[in-house]
């Protein structure tokens, strides 16, 4: 049989395990013959409800945790977009016959992402294994056997309070990080009668906060300096890193004859640093009396110009390698670009742009796209219209920071 003439649906129904599609809101969107056949429901009572109101932990054993362990897994699948496999999981479920009894049931679930053409997650394929038949039948082969079960469902228990007690613990780490990265970054003054907009939005994992920064600088004459960078690491070390670098590159700048040299200081800088190792940043020099942007890239994602006739040139003439990346002292490139009044400059790091298994061209276009559909929207409302179509809907797993700047 050819690939044409495959009925795919058929073999769906058919497959052996229990498989269902939900939408990332958890709703039934179809389930296969065995998981209606093992579930004990009917398709009416699957199809178009939300997961947890089909299945709801027994509500007469405080000690169920299954409903919340499975919402855990896929919460995780739509974040990374990567596949979980659980551990075992006992979860009860109501007689459908008896209402207001609960069948002891045991599943070993698997959760994938089906992600549509924009790399998004569209569906979630859950696989269920029922075991329930096989931990019965061990449980009767004597009472040693059922001991050792009881003790490794304690052992998995005490290693479940163990792992929410890390959650905790990361949890106030990225809090803390939060709130320093909120403090060392805050809202840009005023520049003039030149308009700028700054956003920083954190990932959604406990530790992947805080690596990203910005900064704004007056220069003398009519200019401005804009950086931005990305520190390796995450959580609290990285967020102090980004307040070294920020702060260097910021003094760095007001005695550098331009963005290269100041980025040749914060690379010497930066073999001093912890953790600073193969940071990445951009620094431009903005001069409205010569209508031009003098830049460098130490490994950073090009900044992008928007010209008034909705045309993107990315400033990517003087990109070298991350900070220092290089064991020896090397002059850094630089190099210029004009602009016209009314143009805009986007300065942003990799988490608006970069997605797994992507090219990084396939970012870029999607940003050029964004803002050539948004052309003529002012700094603040371009930065959250940027901000909304590029960002993944259930949050990114990388933070991201973004500067705009109306010429």
């Amino acid at each position: 049989m050819t690939e044409a003439g495959i009925d795919h649906a058929a073999v769906f129904q058919a497959l052996p395990a229990m498989v269902a599609l939900l939408t990332p809101e958890l709703v039934y969107v179809d389930v296969n013959e065995e998981f209606v056949r093992m579930s004990g429901r009917t398709r009416e009572q699957l199809i178009g409800r939300y997961l947890f109101d089909v299945f709801p932990d027994n509500p007469g054993d405080p000690a169920a945790t299954g409903a919340r362990n499975l919402q855990a897994s896929l919460q995780r699948v739509l974040a990374t977009r990567e596949r979980d496999t659980m551990a075992l999981q006992r979860y009860d479920v109501e007689s459908f016959e008896r209402p207001g009894e609960w069948e002891e049931r045991y599943w070993s679930p698997v959760n994938a992402p089906v992600l549509g053409p924009d790399g998004q997650v569209m569906l979630l394929l859950h696989r269920v294994e029922e075991v329930t038949e096989l931990i019965k039948a061990r449980g009767a082969r004597g009472s040693r056997t059922r001991a050792l079960e009881a003790e490794l469902y304690t052992r998995a228990r005490e290693l479940q309070q163990v792992n929410e007690r890390l959650r905790e613990a990361h949890a106030r780490e990225r809090e803390i990080a939060l709130a320093l990265q909120d403090a060392m970054l805050p809202a840009p003054g005023p520049f003039g009668h030149h308009r700028a907009a700054v956003r920083y939005r954190p990932a959604i994992g406990t530790l992947n906060v805080c690596g990203d920064w910005y900064d704004l600088v007056d220069l003398p004459g009519d200019r401005i300096g804009v950086a931005v960078g990305d520190v390796v690491g995450h959580g609290l070390q990285a967020a102090c890193v980004m307040g070294l670098l920020r702060s260097a590159l910021s003094a760095a700048s007001h005695v550098a004859d331009g963005p290269a040299q100041a980025l040749e200081v914060l690379g010497l800088y930066a073999r001093s640093v912890e953790g600073a190792e193969n940071a990445t940043a951009v620094k431009t020099f903005i001069d409205w009396d010569t209508h031009t942007i003098t830049y460098s890239s130490a490994g950073h994602p090009p900044p992008a110009l928007l010209r008034t006739d909705g045309a993107v040139e990315f400033l990517d003439q003087a990109t070298d390698p991350p900070l220092g990346a290089r064991p020896d002292h090397v002059p850094r490139p630089q190099a210029t670009s004009t602009f016209t009044e009314g143009d805009t400059l986007v300065l942003y790091t990799d988490g608006l742009i970069e997605r797994r298994r992507e090219d990084i061209d396939v970012g870029l276009t999607r940003l050029a796209d964004s803002l050539t559909h948004h052309r003529g929207a002012e700094p603040e409302p371009l930065a959250d219209a940027l901000l909304l179509d590029l960002l993944p809907a259930v949050g990114a797993t990388d933070d991201t920071a973004l500067v705009i700047v109306r010429l």
